[in-house]
């Protein structure tokens, strides 16, 4: 493309707004203008905000450090009249951020948002591009709602999804009816570190907060239907979850048993696994991994050190597929959960909406 969209971020200061930050560096489409965070951050230049406060193993782009950051809430206007689109990635409660997103798409700023806040409402896409694109529709029932001409929300859903979602989605199929799925999740899914989490080390939490319920009826909302100007949630497959904070900095592992309507022979499953494209690689958008899944045959893999990096942190690592003596088959899954899982799924969301036409340019800014 001639110019660039340019982009705000919403939240830049907390670990997923970095991480934004480092993939949009060097963006083929996007470039970022504008950061925004809370009043206590306003005013302050990035680098002077962020001083000892950097998350990430690789350094601040140096792009950012003289940007002075906005105050994402009584700057609103100022932010709206630079930018094509923004990513919301801030901390706040739900209501708050409900507000917030919807008040940037009133003002004609398409939102893609990294926040769980607008995930239920019933005219917003929830969308893993390979997954549901189909979603997307429903944005012109939700301007209709918001009365804007090119503001809307669109969201990407929970991280801990993301290391079995897409192993189901390529076998429906054959039609899964009951998932029992335990997740191990990294601590950077709650935005620290190990040197702000320093209990975690060599420690195991069996509860984190919200997480179960959104691994049971997130899937289900990606396997909806619109009708009606909003999406209808699919009743199947019955998931039940569990889901533990272990001591990682960066990698959700999912363990996953599974029933089946019509039951597939092992080769079936590894095939339709390692053989499945979607929407994003058939149009090869940048962000869109080559192979959105991989299928390990060594039987100590999926791991971490070994597979959390696989296509650059936007595929799905799959293995220990075997056949179980209470269900039909068991298998583990791997997947990034600030890249796939968050920011990197987000800018993968913009990438698809930008490439059907939904974030356009706006004429004022790309005269």
């Amino acid at each position: 493309m001639a110019e660039k969209l340019k982009v705000g971020i919403l939240g830049a200061t907390g670990m997923v707004g970095q991480r934004f930050i480092t993939l949009l560096e060097e963006h083929p489409w996007f470039e970022v203008v504008a950061l925004a965070a809370s009043k206590n951050s306003a005013g302050k230049t990035y680098g002077e905000v962020i001083d000892g406060r950097w998350k990430l193993d690789i350094p601040m782009p140096e792009f950012v450090r003289d940007m002075v950051i906005y105050d994402m809430e009584t700057q609103m206007e100022d932010i709206a009249s630079k930018v094509d689109f923004v990513f919301c990635a801030v901390n706040m409660p739900k209501d708050e951020i409900k507000i917030l997103e919807e008040k940037y798409a009133k003002a004609e700023v398409p939102v893609v948002s990294n926040n769980s806040a607008n995930r239920w409402t019933d005219d917003i896409p929830m969308v893993v591009p390979e997954i549901n694109p189909e979603h997307l529709e429903i944005i012109e029932a939700q301007k209709r709602r918001l009365g804007t001409t090119r503001g809307f929300i669109c969201v990407k859903p929970n991280c801990s999804i993301q290391a079995y979602t897409p192993a189901l989605h390529a076998l429906k199929e054959f039609s899964p009816k009951l998932v029992v799925v335990s997740t191990y999740q990294a601590i950077s899914g709650a935005g620290k570190t190990f040197d702000q989490w320093p209990e975690m080390v060599g420690n195991v939490i069996p509860f984190i907060s919200g997480e179960e319920e959104k691994s049971e009826k997130e899937p289900l909302r990606l396997w909806g239907k619109v009708a009606q100007g909003k999406i209808i949630p699919a009743t199947e497959p019955v998931i039940t979850a569990q889901c533990v904070r272990v001591p990682v900095l960066n990698g959700h592992t999912a363990t996953v048993s599974v029933n089946f309507e019509k039951k597939p022979t092992k080769e079936q499953i590894i095939e339709k696994w390692r053989s499945f494209e979607g929407i994003a690689q058939q149009l090869n958008l940048p962000s869109a991994p080559a192979k959105f899944m991989q299928y390990l045959d060594e039987d100590d893999r999926p791991q971490v050190k070994l597979d959390v990096d696989y296509e650059n942190g936007m595929g799905v690592s799959l293995g220990r597929l075997r056949e179980d003596t209470v269900f039909d088959y068991k298998f583990v899954g791997l997947a990034h959960n600030t890249l796939r899982g968050a920011a990197g799924g987000a800018v993968l969301i913009a990438e698809l909406l930008k490439a059907k036409g939904y974030i356009e340019p706006k004429p004022e800014l790309h005269g």
